[in-house]
């Protein structure tokens, strides 16, 4: 158990599945006290039962669709329900649609991306800011990806969406200077979680692929990775730290096994 984090209020979005829900899993073995939020509230249910299984403190869920306004605020007004203070913020929720080239691009997709990627990070961070501590070692961990360091094709949205993550991040750390929270940055690279069937749109296939011959990361590697970030001691910061399995070499350098 993580002394550091148990006790402690933490807000995950995206928390569903993949990430987020390995992560409230994750925080959980820690003792903390869990405010998740999500699109799919059967699945959050799902997932809060498990966290509170494996030993958090509290784990209440709530609807929350960071693409909107409306529902981020109202998400908050829920969390004042439950606390007056939120001590690690994990802007969780995002991923990807398509990859398709510029020249195919759909706006839809576009949108989405950038809708959930960027502005919901912009939106949760704002809504949840004036309920975060200072000088008490709080946190916000935005889980980016080793896609908005390097471009490849067909990623364009993703890429940009992705890098508009890190350098929200960098500004808040210089906007936050000196009021003791923590940002942080976590990026994976290949990892099997359902992030690439709902890139794929369902074409299970085609998700499985991307993985065929390869050790990828799971979601258990980077909700670790979340915890222990949020563990360090109060006057340490993880700024950005990128994680890919030893299988990545490089965004276009994959070793692949015969099967």
């Amino acid at each position: 158990m993580n002394a550091q984090v148990k006790n402690k209020w933490v807000l995950i979005t995206g928390a569903s599945s993949g990430f987020g829900a390995a992560a409230a899993r994750a925080f959980g073995e820690a003792g903390a006290k869990l405010l998740l939020g999500a699109r799919r509230v059967e699945k959050l249910k799902d997932v809060a039962i498990t966290a509170r299984e494996a030993g958090a403190a509290r784990a209440e869920f709530h609807f929350l669709d960071v693409s909107q306004t409306a529902s981020v605020n109202e998400f908050i007004q829920w969390v004042r329900t439950q606390t007056d203070c939120v001590d690690v913020l994990i802007n969780n929720a995002g991923g990807a649609l398509g990859m398709d080239t510029v020249a195919q691009g759909r706006d839809e997709d576009w949108e989405t991306m950038l809708q959930t990627n960027v502005l919901g990070v912009l939106r949760m961070t704002r809504a949840t800011l004036p309920l975060m501590p200072h000088d008490a070692g709080a946190s916000i961990i935005n889980v980016g990806s080793a896609a908005g360091h390097v471009a490849y094709e067909g990623g364009a949205a993703y890429c940009a969406a992705k890098a508009g993550e890190l350098q929200i991040t960098r500004t808040l750390r210089l906007e936050l200077n000196g009021t003791g929270i923590r940002v942080s940055t976590v990026d994976p690279g290949l990892a099997q979680t359902d992030f690439s069937l709902v890139r794929f749109k369902g074409d299970a296939e085609r998700a499985k692929k991307l993985y065929v011959g390869t050790n990828p990361l799971v979601a258990e590697d980077v909700a670790e990775i979340l915890v222990w970030v949020a563990g360090r001691p109060a006057h340490v910061n993880i700024d950005e730290l990128i994680v890919k399995p030893v299988d990545q070499a490089a965004m276009h350098k994959l070793h692949r096994r015969k099967t």
